[in-house]
């Protein structure tokens, strides 16, 4: 297999239905895949957004707040009914799931970055499947959109980074990166593959997509930027086939393909 370590970032616009109800046979074919390919002998970290859309269902609450301490407590919600679900479809294909919680200061550098990456380590040689997502009841940053990772597609790249990975995939509700939004431009095409982030490619990235996330093409973009920069290879593809990632791993070609820079060292 071309790839040995996988980082996937999911989305909230894949995990949850318009109304902000769980998309279960989504997150059901997600787990499958993402237990298959770690059957395959590959290692699968999973990036994991929702947290708040999740907590604002199961608190039945009619819109998500705007006052940041109900977010925050909403969020503790949804993460906590997003990894019992997690944990719970995973054991049935026989994986163990670990819940990771980041703020942006565990990965700025030192001690606190230092015994992430060997938490990341020995969970993952233990055969463990690391469940990811900013730590959004403690950090204010990705719920305001300030200095944060970015619905979780910064993050992923960083985790990627942290974990070693070979390769990067965004679940997106979208199939790649376009010539032009292609909810509104008939005429937009599909870019298959990146090799630079230009001035060109930077101008085609266009404002956040689902309602109900917080990030668009635009983090997408800084993250194929960090996971580049590292030899990472990254695919934006979209999370309503999650099956699609066994023809990423077949060297096949599936949404926008971004070549990480690789050191011949």
């Amino acid at each position: 297999m071309k790839y040995k370590r996988i980082v996937v970032k999911v989305g909230t616009s894949t995990l949850t239905y318009p109304n902000g109800e769980l998309h279960l046979r989504n997150m059901e074919r997600l787990v499958a895949v993402l237990s298959d390919i770690k059957n395959s002998g590959a290692e699968v970290v999973l990036v994991s957004s929702g947290a708040i859309s999740v907590g604002v269902s199961r608190m039945k609450m009619p819109y998500r707040p705007a006052e940041l301490r109900l977010k925050q407590a909403v969020a503790a919600v949804g993460q906590c009914r997003l990894m019992h679900l997690y944990d719970k479809m995973f054991a049935e294909y026989n994986k163990i799931t670990a819940q990771i919680l980041l703020t942006r200061e565990d990965v700025d550098g030192g001690e606190r970055e230092e015994n992430l990456v060997s938490t990341f380590r020995a969970l993952l040689e233990m055969g463990a499947v690391p469940v990811v997502n900013e730590n959004d009841s403690v950090s204010i940053n990705e719920i305001q959109n300030v200095h944060g990772f970015g619905d979780n597609d910064t993050l992923s790249a960083v985790v990627a980074v942290l974990c070693g990975a070979d390769l990067l995939v965004l679940l997106s509700d979208i199939e790649g990166l376009y010539t032009g939004n292609p909810r509104v431009d008939k005429d937009a095409v599909l870019i298959r593959r990146v090799d630079e982030i230009t001035n060109d490619i930077i101008a085609v990235a266009g404002g956040a997509g689902s309602s109900r996330g917080t990030g668009g093409m635009q983090t997408k973009l800084e993250a194929a930027r960090l996971a580049m920069d590292n030899g990472i290879d990254m695919v934006i593809t979209n999370g309503a086939r999650p099956e699609g990632l066994y023809d990423i791993l077949d060297d096949k070609e599936v949404g926008t393909f971004f070549s990480g820079v690789k050191n011949n060292v």
